[in-house]
């Protein structure tokens, strides 16, 4: 069974003053299976940031399902979704969302704080992520003390640390440089290659090339397609770049 579904999936916003609706996605169709990694392409405003966004829970469909392990999302009470979402989904960014007063240890743990965890099992879970992830040794640092790379490795460690089901990354190297962002693409690839799925929002052919599977949104739906099967990443490159020139002149990409 896949572990996200989604179904005709449509997001209008209506503006004040009886405007004309804007729409963000019309009929948006897929599913993710267990363990893949899925990079999600698009121009600007195609609605991949949108799509993001419901797939998150932080924002609602105007019509159609997105079910992640069979459950309907919108079944999910208001009061309950901020623990759903802690339980379920771990979350990278782009501008790392970590917050400067609390060391890089007590941004990652603080999912488990929340989620009223002892300390010892929080220490249990930390230690071997943050020596997997590299910051073992950076962990009481503040994240105005550290580069932007670690960072991003200390966001990835708090999204870990649930242990979710899924990690909806939005573009999570928009902010690093070339050598940070191949070290985070590896760090990813490793994440997944042990059993992690993997959605990620990017603009970056880069790293979209890293993903076992790319989707391109244009005007609110699924434009095409791209499966990496034994392809390498610079041949996957080259694929994703042809899509993408085909996308931008409104070609057909099955052509």
């Amino acid at each position: 069974m896949a572990l996200m579904e989604i179904e005709h999936l449509k997001k209008i916003y209506t503006t004040r003053r009886g405007a004309q609706p804007v729409p963000a996605l019309l009929d948006v169709n897929f599913s993710v299976e267990p363990g893949e990694y899925v990079a999600i392409m698009g121009e600007s405003g195609s609605g991949k940031t949108t799509l993001l966004n419901i797939l998150a829970a932080l924002d609602k469909p105007t019509g159609g399902v997105v079910r992640l392990n069979g459950r309907d999302l919108a079944e999910v009470a208001e009061r309950d979704m901020a623990a759903f979402r802690r339980d379920n989904l771990g979350f990278v960014f782009q501008d790392f969302n970590l917050l400067d007063t609390f060391s890089l240890r007590d941004n990652i743990v603080l999912p488990l704080v929340l989620s009223n965890l002892r300390y010892p099992e929080m220490e249990q879970r930390l230690t071997p992520l943050a020596c997997k992830l590299g910051i073992d040794d950076i962990l009481d640092k503040y994240p105005y003390e550290v580069s932007g790379g670690q960072k991003q490795r200390a966001a990835v460690a708090r999204a870990l640390i649930t242990d979710p089901q899924i990690v909806l990354a939005d573009e999570p190297t928009g902010a690093l440089d070339s050598r940070a962002a191949d070290s985070l693409l590896r760090l990813f690839g490793r994440i997944n290659a042990e059993g992690q799925t993997i959605l990620m929002v990017t603009h970056s052919v880069q790293a979209a090339s890293h993903a076992g599977r790319v989707l391109f949104i244009k005007d609110g739906q699924v434009f095409h397609q791209l499966y990496r099967g034994g392809a390498t990443n610079e041949v996957l490159y080259s694929r994703i770049t042809d899509t993408l020139t085909l996308l931008t002149a409104g070609g057909n990409a099955d052509a």
